[in-house]
């Protein structure tokens, strides 16, 4: 819905091509709880006339049943539309409304102001062209406005309102005013924030919204209104270099190849020399089309483009202006805002995507968190639910990038888990870790598969997983004599055994059980590239690691061996005493008891204990290896 306008009533046409011209204005309001953002935002889509006659009907009578304006309209009813935000007063989700004047067309994020629901208000910040902060007039600047100051800068948002609100509430004090600009000020002189605008208002008077307040008189500046129709906002994305990342190649017929995707900065044409990245192999666009060929495309509109030449170019790939493309690595400095209950692991597998490529990806090194309220950064070794920490990650492939500042789009990035799918973490480049550029893969002339192929063999991983006492390292022995026998070539990489030498700087947090599945998986590969069958007996608890360690191996060459037992079976069993201990509370983290296991959903083998004797679960294996052509040459 638009604003009321004559148009509409006496030229349609002309009123909906007005409409589609003006320019669109993204921000958000954030601050601290009960500051009054949806309040505003209810004002504003009131005063702009964005209120059908039934919702307007509904907002007085729900006004009345909740109360908390007396008689009078309650506009943040308009915003806060989920039942326990009623409830509660509270936001609780990121809201987005759509309003317009003459002069422009807005889309508003109103942003919850609690600490936990920071990864909300960094989703409805990621997109915003300025910010509305909102400070109680009564309470001045808090450690939630500084929290989302701090966001907002850290999230490219480099203007910014002081809605100073509630001034009626201090008797439109200009010395309350005045002091709470100069602390905020002062605070704010540590962030990237470039424009300060700071308005008395109040939302729920009106005073300062549409039109300047009588009762402010020794205010000069512009409404707040007044100041969203006409502030500029330098748009970075029409006049950073030519960004497109590739969506889909489309094919429809054998005589048109065509690569679609939404052009996230800067402008092309046809003719234009661009590059695809990260292969940097160069071309001429031959045509930009949308429903038919168009003089050139920019920022913000989804188009197909043909090449010139035949180039391999697929989804993921960033076509780029040739004389400025996108950088390439597979290693960053970055900030990360976790966004899960579960924590955040240093070495731990995540997806991350990228624009439109999704790649595997992991945390190397967590350098600091960070104190939002504070600014203080302080030590951490992982990242719990809305902390933000600085962090170098390492991909599994290298991927076109710019700077966050430089690009959003393709700066930004989330985290995704790898075994649920959801998503963990939004993050920003910063730039590329420069050993990434000193790092290459060196070729060797003798295969893992011509290795393999002299043992008469395939090379191969069995990865054994189960609970301390389930007979994993039994099992995997019987396995490798039995092997041996055959004169087939394996090494075993046991547990306890890797912790005397390689993994021995590991405790057993959750952290060092990642880190510590990481370096043995790795080892495997390494040693499977030598053309071995390679037998790996560790817990491993959580399938996260798991997952990991069969990424790293070509299909068919990981076999997860499931072996089974309940836990009160390896209880009694507890060769080592381990299991007492923990339940005396003398081993922390110890599987099964204080730190969790997570069973295999679909292994390729599934070996239960306490119905197959070791030497039997050894002979099924085997034959297992032998159905599958393992133990034969390539």
């Amino acid at each position: 819905m638009a604003h009321v306008s004559d148009l509409i009533a006496t030229d349609i046409d002309a009123y909906l091509k007005q409409h589609e011209t003006k320019s669109l204005l993204r921000f958000i309001t954030c601050g601290s709880v009960d500051d009054g953002k949806s309040t505003l935002i209810g004002r504003l889509l009131y005063d702009s006339k964005m209120v059908f006659d039934d919702q307007l009907a509904a907002l007085q009578a729900d006004s009345k049943r909740m109360g908390t304006q007396g008689q009078n309209i309650d506009f943040a009813l308009l915003v806060d539309g989920l039942a326990a935000e009623r409830e509660q007063g509270i936001t609780i989700d990121v809201a987005y409304r759509f309003f317009s004047t003459d002069k422009r067309k807005f889309i508003v994020a109103d942003t919850p102001g609690h600490e936990q629901y920071t990864r909300n208000m960094v989703t409805g910040a990621s997109t915003a062209d300025l910010a509305i902060i909102l400070i109680d007039a009564r309470r001045g600047v808090l450690t939630q406005t500084r929290r989302h100051s701090y966001l907002v800068s850290l999230l490219g948002i480099r203007q910014v309102i002081l809605a100073i609100n509630k001034l009626d509430l201090v008797n439109y004090s200009r010395e309350v005013f005045d002091r709470i600009l100069g602390d905020y000020t002062a605070f704010s002189s540590q962030l990237d924030i470039e424009k300060i605008i700071p308005i008395p208002i109040s939302a729920l008077a009106g005073d300062n919204i549409t039109e300047r307040s009588g009762n402010t008189p020794w205010y000069t500046g512009p409404t707040l209104m007044g100041h969203l129709e006409t502030v500029e906002i330098a748009s970075l994305s029409r006049t950073a270099p030519f960004r497109m990342p590739v969506q889909w190649v489309n094919r429809p017929n054998l005589d048109f190849r065509g690569f679609s995707g939404l052009v996230s900065s800067g402008t092309v044409h046809p003719g234009d020399l661009v590059k695809i990245m990260p292969s940097a192999r160069q071309t001429r666009v031959a045509r930009v089309l949308i429903d038919s060929d168009l003089p050139y495309a920019t920022a913000g509109q989804s188009i197909t483009v043909t090449l010139e030449d035949e180039v391999d170019c697929s989804r993921g790939d960033v076509i780029c202006g040739a004389e400025h493309p996108a950088e390439v690595s597979d290693q960053f400095e970055t900030t990360i805002v976790w966004m899960h209950d579960t924590p955040m692991l240093p070495g731990r597998s995540y997806l991350l995507k990228i624009g439109t490529k999704t790649v595997a990806a992991s945390v190397t090194a967590l350098k600091h968190k960070v104190n939002v309220n504070t600014l203080e950064q302080v030590a951490a070794r992982q990242l719990e639910l809305n902390e933000i920490g600085l962090c170098n990650i390492s991909l599994d492939q290298p991927v076109a990038f710019d700077p966050y500042s430089d690009n959003r789009d393709t700066g930004g990035f989330i985290l995704i888990d790898r075994v649920s799918n959801e998503t963990v973490a939004a993050g920003l480049i910063h730039f590329a870790l420069r050993r990434a550029q000193n790092i290459h893969w060196q070729a060797v002339d003798v295969s893992r598969a011509a290795r393999a192929a002299q043992k008469g063999q395939r090379a191969c991983v069995l990865w054994f997983t189960g609970l301390s006492g389930a007979g994993k390292s039994t099992v995997a022995n019987l396995v490798e004599k039995r092997l041996f026998a055959l004169g087939r070539h394996s090494t075993m990489l046991d547990g306890d055994n890797v912790r005397h030498g390689l993994n021995r700087d590991l405790g057993f947090t959750d952290t060092d059980r990642v880190e510590n599945i990481r370096r043995v998986g790795e080892v495997a590969r390494l040693m499977a590239d030598a053309g071995l069958i390679v037998l790996v007996s560790f817990i491993s608890p959580f399938r996260s690691e798991r997952q990991m360690a069969r990424d790293l191996m070509a299909e068919g060459e990981f076999l997860e061996v499931f072996v089974d037992a309940p836990l009160a079976v390896a209880e009694t069993r507890d060769p080592k005493g381990l299991y007492k201990k923990a339940r005396r509370g003398e081993i922390k983290h110890f599987t099964g008891i204080s730190s969790p296991y997570e069973a295999p959903e679909t292994p390729e083998l599934h070996i239960d204990t306490t119905k197959l004797k070791p030497e039997d679960a050894a002979e099924l294996i085997v034959a297992q290896l032998q159905a599958r052509g393992l133990l034969e040459g390539a």
